[in-house]
């Protein structure tokens, strides 16, 4: 009996690392025209670290284009609206970033009406039913609520890894609970009101006992005789939010049928573009080490690459 665990394919929450990036390195690199590469360098270091510890066979990297476009905007237009929109020098990154992936040969997903958790959501569950397990490279706490037996979340810079059994130490509910509890709580990062007057320890108390969403609204009635600090005042929250409580879990449950392209190779990691990257390289002015780990973290031939035509 085979008791291996399945294939990891590697889903990258690529925008958290390029953003990361942006804010943390000094705005001291330029492109050949000038423009900013700090966000880029800094990407670039980190697809390295992952390519060159892991050596992921089946990845891909989900980017985020549907900052106001997502679908999640036509059902509440004050979706992430309190976000100022990314300045020209950043967006002209991250179209560096898709081109570096791509240049190594790495699957990039992305839609103008899907975010990368969707992409991700979604790609975790095809590939689930290939018989692989997924590894969601990211920090990002909506995206416990993907996790099932064999998949793991990794937040990449603290080194933590954990699995859908770890979510409750970390979240206060269960990986399946996730979407309902940040209905309740409210999400102040994408602006998602949430119902009023319920915090975080009240919405994990409620769906310890009722489980989920559904069952609490059904049953609200009972809240005020549960043994919980303001147990009258949550339930008529509650009965006065239920619309609000019930639009926002549409916004924070992760879609799991957005467009993937062709992943019927299962995101096997492709042929790198020796002149791709070569032209990229040239663009962003790489210095010599990154180019060189570059190449070799694919498997090109760095010092041919130096060689001129």
């Amino acid at each position: 009996m085979n008791n291996a665990a399945p294939t990891p394919v590697y889903l990258v929450d690529a925008s958290l690392y390029v953003f990361r990036a942006w804010h943390s390195i000094p705005d001291e690199f330029q492109d050949a025209e000038g423009w900013p590469t700090n966000a880029v360098h800094g990407f670039a270091r980190f697809l390295l670290e992952l390519i060159e510890r892991e050596r992921p066979r089946h990845i891909a990297i989900a980017f985020d284009e549907a900052l106001d476009s997502c679908f999640r905007n036509a059902i509440y237009p004050a979706y992430k609206a309190n976000r100022d929109p990314a300045p020209d020098a950043l967006k002209r990154q991250f179209v560096h970033c898709q081109a570096l992936c791509r240049a190594l040969g790495l699957a990039v997903l992305s839609d103008s009406q899907y975010e990368a958790d969707d992409l991700i959501g979604s790609a975790i569950v095809s590939m689930r039913g290939h018989g692989y397990r997924g590894v969601i490279v990211s920090a990002d706490k909506d995206l416990s609520q993907l996790l099932d037996t064999h998949d793991e979340q990794w937040d990449f810079a603290r080194g933590q890894r954990w699995g859908a059994d770890g979510v409750h130490a970390r979240q206060g509910v269960h990986a399946r609970q996730v979407a309902d509890y940040l209905a309740l709580t409210g999400d102040a990062v994408d602006n998602i009101p949430g119902v009023p007057g319920i915090g975080a320890k009240t919405a994990a108390a409620l769906l310890a006992h009722f489980d989920t969403l559904d069952a609490l609204l059904a049953r609200v009635e009972e809240v005020p005789f549960l043994r919980l600090r303001g147990a009258a005042s949550a339930a008529a929250r509650l009965r006065e939010h239920r619309a609000q409580a019930l639009l926002c879990r549409q916004l924070t449950t992760i879609a799991l049928d957005a467009p993937l392209g062709d992943s019927s190779g299962h995101f096997v990691r492709g042929q790198a573009d020796a002149a791709g990257l070569l032209e990229l390289c040239d663009r962003l002015r790489f210095g010599p080490m990154t180019r060189r780990r570059l190449h070799e973290a694919v498997g090109l031939d760095f010092a041919a690459s130096q060689v001129p035509s």
